[in-house]
């Protein structure tokens, strides 16, 4: 009978001590856990916050009786592994204040990731909190319920910093967000970050993006520009491997101190394993070493590791990094690479806008889908989407079909279910499909949002093909010039033919039928990708008409 030692629970230590329970009855399997719970669902902390989760209860996973009776596992929580020697097959455990040794033949470190807390002149000046555990969270509802406090700033607009926004703001409290980078939301674009930004604001949350804390003081921190009143400070920064005991113990460590390890989870160590947020994973498109401490990756690794110690034939391959937050009523969605990961690679971008489900039936509601693919492959890179309903489902059709290594133009094949109250027959999917296609067929030539002012500058010609009607209430761009699409044809002399011709409508479909009108024609037009629905989320807009 072997003695399997699992450092760390929640994600990627449960995950694998279950299965390997399931799939062995006969080995001794030991859970430390430094904390007070082994197993609880950190995902869900921020819902907890505005009672939208109300009981504590809803959030342990599993409990300690449970473990024991249902798979035989022994839990030791609050129990912290303080040093491993990989020589005798030893970890030190330290409770209580007490230290005790415990021999393993197989050790998993399941350790996770810290959060962050930065270097800022005067931190300790104000009440400052992480939300990353139970005792995190049981510290923020305290200290509101004794101090009722009216502002709190969150220092971070990453996933967790704006469900926790969302939450305190249903709270009643004045809300600000504090973010470094010119944009919220890392993991999406620029132009998409816009639409969750512009959602945040109609709540009533502050957001101020590249901005720098200065200085805390006792009920006000100094930005670049601006002194903000806050009461208290919620950092939400992100998160670093928690590796020390790996170090300590001689397993050799990557780049930002994650835990190295093979595919088979192996480290550098004989019968030391590693999973879930204190590795390093590789990304699946491009097997660069990263970052990506998700609650299902860890799951996947933990299952996938006991398979590989009961003698079945896995290795891990990678991953995308598929995630989603809600933000009031808006949910935002992405899977595999952003832009910002592909500065060196040639890709092209396409932006649709379409409705959830057919726009005859009652509250449908668009989706703007953003797809990256690579030209001359038809590789899909990663996707983003944005909308109020049915971006979960889109996102996750195209993550499966990267990791299934589809072609972008084969999305157009997807037979998606469709009745009018759950999709389209045409679905925002099958759409991107259609356009990819027209690209690399070189039926249309796109320029980008960012694109336009350089064009025009060089002399293009911006032509507005929506009608009279939104030209005048929505706004233009620069100084377009607006001809209707049902005008065009009888209007086409009053088009400069010695221009490169910019055309855009609301959304894209519009102008790409001014394209396919105008270049038989002899004109050199491109068509504005995503058009004035992208556009205006970005760049100001003329109202001047």
């Amino acid at each position: 009978m072997a003695k399997i030692v699992v450092v760390g629970g929640v994600a990627g230590g449960m995950s694998f001590a279950t299965r390997y329970r399931r799939l062995n009855q006969n080995d001794e399997i030991i859970v430390f856990e430094k904390g007070p719970f082994v197993s609880f669902a950190n995902c869900g902390l921020p819902y907890y916050l505005s009672g939208e989760i109300n009981s504590l209860d809803q959030l342990l996973v599993a409990k300690d009786t449970m473990l024991l009776k249902r798979f035989n596992l022994m839990i030791k929580q609050n129990h912290e592994v303080v040093a491993i020697h990989p020589e005798n097959k030893e970890i030190i455990v330290r409770n209580d204040g007490r230290d005790s040794s415990y021999f393993y033949d197989k050790l998993i470190l399941s350790t996770g990731a810290n959060p962050v807390i930065p270097e800022i002149k005067g931190l300790g000046l104000m009440k400052h909190f992480v939300l990353r555990n139970i005792p995190g969270l049981e510290k923020i509802i305290s200290y509101i319920k004794d101090n009722n406090p009216k502002k709190v700033s969150i220092i971070g607009a990453g996933f967790i910093g704006l469900e926790v926004a969302e939450n305190l703001a249903k709270l009643g409290m004045d809300v600000s967000i504090i973010e470094k980078s010119n944009q919220i939301l890392g993991p999406v674009d620029l132009e998409m970050s816009k639409f969750i930004e512009n959602e945040l604001i109609r709540n009533n949350v502050k957001v101020y993006t590249s901005k720098d804390i200065l200085e805390v003081k006792e009920k006000s921190i100094l930005l670049n520009d601006i002194e903000l009143e806050t009461d208290f400070l919620i950092i939400s920064i992100g998160v670093k491997h928690h590796s020390n005991l790996a170090k300590e113990a001689g397993v050799k460590l990557g780049s930002k101190e994650g835990i190295l390890v093979n595919e088979k989870f192996e480290t550098s160590i004989k019968d030391i394993y590693a999973v879930g947020d204190a590795i390093i994973v590789k990304n699946y498109l491009t097997q660069e070493d990263t970052l990506i401490p998700l609650a299902s990756p860890a799951n996947r690794q933990g299952r996938q590791l006991a398979d590989i110690l009961n003698g079945m034939d896995v290795s891990y391959q990678g991953t995308l990094g598929t995630s989603i937050v809600r933000v009031f009523d808006l949910t935002i969605a992405q899977t595999g690479l952003n832009e910002k990961q592909l500065l060196n690679r040639d890709y092209k971008v396409i932006h649709l806008m379409a409705n959830d489900h057919a726009g005859y039936y009652p509250n449908a509601t668009p989706i703007n889908l953003k797809v990256i693919f690579e030209p001359k492959t038809e590789m899909i890179l990663g996707a983003q989407a944005v909308g109020k309903k049915g971006v979960d489902k889109r996102i996750d059709i195209i993550a499966t079909a990267i990791k299934a290594k589809l072609k972008v133009s084969e999305l157009q094949e997807l037979e998606l279910s469709y009745a009018p109250p759950f999709g389209s027959a045409k679905d925002i999917v099958n759409l991107a499909g259609y356009v990819a296609q027209n690209i690399i067929l070189g039926l249309s030539k796109t320029v980008q949002w960012h694109e336009v002012e350089t064009l025009v500058n060089e002399g293009a010609y911006l032509l507005d093909v929506r009608s009279k009607e939104e030209y005048k209430n929505l706004g233009k761009i620069m100084d377009a010039i607006n001809i209707p699409i049902d005008e065009l044809r009888d209007r086409v002399n009053e088009i400069p033919k010695d221009k490169k011709i910019i055309l855009y409508c609301q959304s894209g479909t519009r102008s790409y039928n001014a394209e396919r009108i105008l270049r038989p024609l002899g004109y050199d037009c491109y068509n504005l990708d995503g058009s004035f629905s992208i556009y205006s989320k970005v760049k100001k807009v003329n109202n001047n008409v």
